[in-house]
């Protein structure tokens, strides 16, 4: 029998877990009465994780559970070294960290900045990395407009059609007003197309702004806050006068997008756990006085504060790959063919993500700060008939997989960065150095609550040496929240501590498809 100290500190800790779980639920069916759509709950949870990677030779493989830093490894300093499977790393540019999400076109990326910690420079804005050489990356520019100064957050995007970059500022989890507009004609110098609207703060635009994403043309920015959940179309047939076409309160609170191949139906994540499905085609056409109907809703109890979905096709069938920043969701297949009854068809997810793993996944994360082994933002590496499916999953790192089956998705191959630990007060642009004031990994929380109330949880299994450690978290793992771009058989990738690096795929697990084209939905 467990003493008495311990039955009441797990009797707590579940009261505590409920009132957690109850948040999704009850957020997730509080849609504006303005919101028409059916809402569909699954409260179903995956209870299984992917094959694992079969590693070569040259690998430097995991030592516990698929996706862990075990506790050993983070305080022994072997994190310091990184795991390995059939990736191998050609160069990056570390810099002062990689703010949150980053993006790419050609043979540039565009590193995000992360307020305030960006102002300390010595490269301050977003900063402009030329790759033509993968093993040598170069710093050849920095975008200091207020928006990229202010932070971008998960803003900053590329329509590779029209050759833009866009990014929002979003100083604190939300931004107001603050958009600039880039032709990156010349990748590695990109020109301001917007003085005015947007980059001048005394012409600032009515939006919110968190995160954000292109119409596949080009020509809809589409800026969503996250509390309250306004949406806004902004118009960029002409980027030098971003102007705002369409605005609504769509939810509680929202998050990223996914826009379907013709501009026409918008899906929206609620931070709750789930998407909202809107029929978007008046912004797409221009309409006068647009009018944005939301055909369904659908909701979910394993993951919350979903952030973004990739529209990809199966034999001409619509799927999409839906990604939960919060909690154990890892990454949904959603079968969106009938866009009034989306459909959970299948779930992608790490050992460390499984119920029965909450445990070990708290004592190995526990002094590592707000984010443990969740999933963030994945890339595919083509819109019809993807073969791979590349994610940065926070603790875990770069994580690939074969989705040429999507109801039998194998992992391929992964890439950890070596932790820097002890190195935050140099990271001035990562996010993890900066949050590391907390080492709880609070973004678990519901996931834990779930596995204690499903009677999946053993407390000694979740204490280790690292369970004391509520502050000054230690950075013993990077976080990489970015979406992994597919260049061929290369991924250029940026993490929090790392910054941005050029990694190479081996030749035995992926050959990269004809008609490749790295898609992050948006």
């Amino acid at each position: 029998m467990k003493p008495l100290s311990a039955r009441r500190t797990v009797r707590s800790a579940i009261v505590a877990a409920a009132a957690v779980l109850l948040l999704p639920v009850v957020g997730a069916a509080a849609a504006p009465e303005s919101s028409p759509g059916t809402v569909y709950e699954s409260h179903a949870v995956g209870s299984d994780a992917v094959e694992r990677a079969s590693c070569n030779e040259d690998s430097q493989p995991e030592t516990g559970l698929q996706g862990d830093v075990p506790a050993e490894d983070r305080n022994s300093g072997r994190s310091r070294t990184g795991y390995s499977c059939n990736i191998s790393r050609l160069g990056g540019y570390e810099g002062r960290g990689g703010g949150i999400t980053s993006t790419s076109f050609e043979h540039c990326a565009y590193v995000g900045s992360f307020f305030p910690g960006n102002l300390l420079g010595p490269a301050q804005g977003v900063q402009v990395i030329d790759a033509s050489d993968p093993a040598n990356p170069k710093l050849t520019a920095t975008l200091t407009e207020p928006a990229m100064l202010a932070g971008t957050w998960e803003s900053l995007k590329v329509n590779t059609q029209r050759k833009l970059l866009v990014g929002t500022g979003v100083p604190l989890l939300t931004g107001v007003g603050m958009m600039s507009v880039y032709d990156i004609s010349d990748c590695a110098h990109p020109k301001l197309l917007n003085p005015g609207p947007g980059t001048n703060l005394g012409m600032l635009l009515p939006i919110t702004s968190h995160e954000g994403g292109f119409s596949p043309d080009g020509n809809t920015y589409w800026s969503s806050g996250t509390a309250p959940g306004i949406v806004s179309a902004v118009d960029l047939t002409d980027p030098s006068i971003p102007k705002v076409v369409w605005q609504d309160l769509i939810g509680l609170s929202t998050h990223g997008i996914g826009v379907s191949d013709d501009g026409n139906q918008l899906y929206l994540s609620n931070n709750m756990g789930g998407i909202h499905v809107l029929d978007v085609s008046a912004v797409q056409r221009r309409d006068p006085n647009p009018q944005v109907r939301q055909l369904s809703q659908l909701s979910w109890t394993d993951g919350w504060a979903t952030q973004h979905s990739i529209p990809v096709n199966y034999d001409g069938a619509p799927y999409l790959f839906t990604v939960d920043e919060g909690g154990s969701g890892g990454v949904k297949l959603i079968d969106v063919s009938d866009a009034a009854r989306p459909e959970i068809a299948n779930s992608i997810k790490l050992e460390i993500n499984l119920p029965e793993n909450q445990d070990s996944s708290l004592a190995s994360a526990s002094g590592g700060s707000a984010f443990a082994y969740e999933s963030h933002y994945c890339a595919a590496d083509r819109p019809d008939n993807p073969t791979a499916l590349a994610c940065g999953w926070i603790s875990s790192g770069i994580r690939v997989f074969d989705v040429r089956d999507p109801f039998d998705v194998r992992e391929i191959a992964y890439y950890n960065p070596p932790a820097k630990t002890g190195d935050n007060l140099a990271l001035t642009n990562s996010p993890h150095a900066l949050a590391s004031i907390l080492g709880v990994p609070i973004l678990s929380a519901p996931a834990i609550g779930q596995s204690i109330l499903s009677g999946q949880f053993d407390p000694n299994q979740a204490l280790s040496p690292r369970s004391g450690m509520l502050t000054q978290g230690d950075i013993s793992t990077d976080w990489c929240f970015s979406a992994p771009e597919w260049r061929g058989s290369k991924l250029w990738v940026t993490c929090a501590d790392n910054g941005f690096m050029a990694l190479q795929l081996d030749p035995d697990v992926y050959s990269p498809p004809a008609d490749q084209h790295s898609t992050v939905g948006s």
